[in-house]
């Protein structure tokens, strides 16, 4: 049976209004009780992922910043484990300028978002938010980073998402949210990477992980883990490279999934 269920937040666990359900909260207890991990793997930086935990009533680990932190719910522990150097993000990022009309630009530290003039996207409307007034700024302002995200009213096409990454080989591109937003980290670095270095710390083979998620950035999570799930609101190509489909996120589709698989909670071997 699965001893780690490793879930995404926005558009997979929560539903289109940020809320989480009676019956999600109560199908996590359920695995938890079973003796199963839970796992938030998400984009979203440690600071905003612990309240949306606690909404959950989930306690444990955190995979955040699409794997370039572990964070534990539990002490308040942040590990970074997969930094972006600046030089090489202000690198990606002048690539970007170059090829796509309008972009501009946040570093996420891991303690909060230094964003740039004209970077309104909500992944950075929070209180740990920092604006500057000239793209300079951002670069010398942050004192460190996990995570650049772009954001632009122009197109975002495969192609360019190449060309960048053929300029600038350190980087991996990302998007979890709607048209627009990119989201780069250290090529290195993924949620399925940090995923699988903590369940072999745990002793946790893939065939005994469960994954649910929505956007391209989830699809290694789904791959690598032994079940793979996708909400039914998931985007296409998540949709194509997964074998199972649940309800959608509004329709409580990770608590269906999970009140079937932990149906005889005792035959679960308990995660260590």
């Amino acid at each position: 049976m699965f001893r780690v269920v490793a879930v995404d937040l926005d558009g997979t666990l929560l539903r289109s209004d940020g809320t989480v359900s009676a019956r999600t909260r109560a199908a996590l207890a359920q695995a938890t009780a079973a003796g199963a991990r839970l796992v938030i793997v998400t984009a979203r930086p440690p600071r905003t992922a612990v309240a949306l935990a606690r909404l959950a009533g989930i306690g444990g680990v955190a995979v955040c910043s699409n794997g370039a932190i572990v964070h534990d719910l539990d002490t308040g522990e942040t590990l970074i484990t997969g930094p972006l150097p600046l030089d090489v993000a202000e690198r990606a990022a002048a690539t970007i300028a170059a090829a796509l009309d309008g972009a501009t630009f946040a570093v996420e530290t891991g303690r909060r978002a230094v964003v740039g003039p004209g970077h309104g996207h909500h992944a950075t409307h929070e209180d740990a938010r920092h604006e500057v007034d000239t793209p300079a700024q951002v670069w010398a302002q942050a004192e460190s980073c996990v995570k650049l995200l772009v954001w632009s009213p122009a197109p975002v096409t495969d192609e360019l998402l190449t060309r960048i990454e053929a300029v600038v080989p350190e980087v991996r591109i990302t998007y979890s949210g709607g048209s627009g937003l990119l989201e780069i980290s250290a090529a290195t670095v993924s949620k399925a990477d940090t995923l699988a270095r903590l369940c072999a710390d745990w002793d946790i083979s893939p065939d005994q992980v469960i994954a649910f998620g929505d956007m391209p950035n989830d699809l290694p999570v789904l791959e690598w883990a032994g079940t793979g799930v996708a909400v039914a609101n998931a985007h296409p190509r998540v949709l194509a490279g997964v074998g199972r489909v649940t309800a959608s996120n509004d329709e409580d589709g990770v608590a269906l999934v999970l009140e079937e698989v932990f149906a005889g909670a005792g035959d679960v071997v308990p995660g260590r």
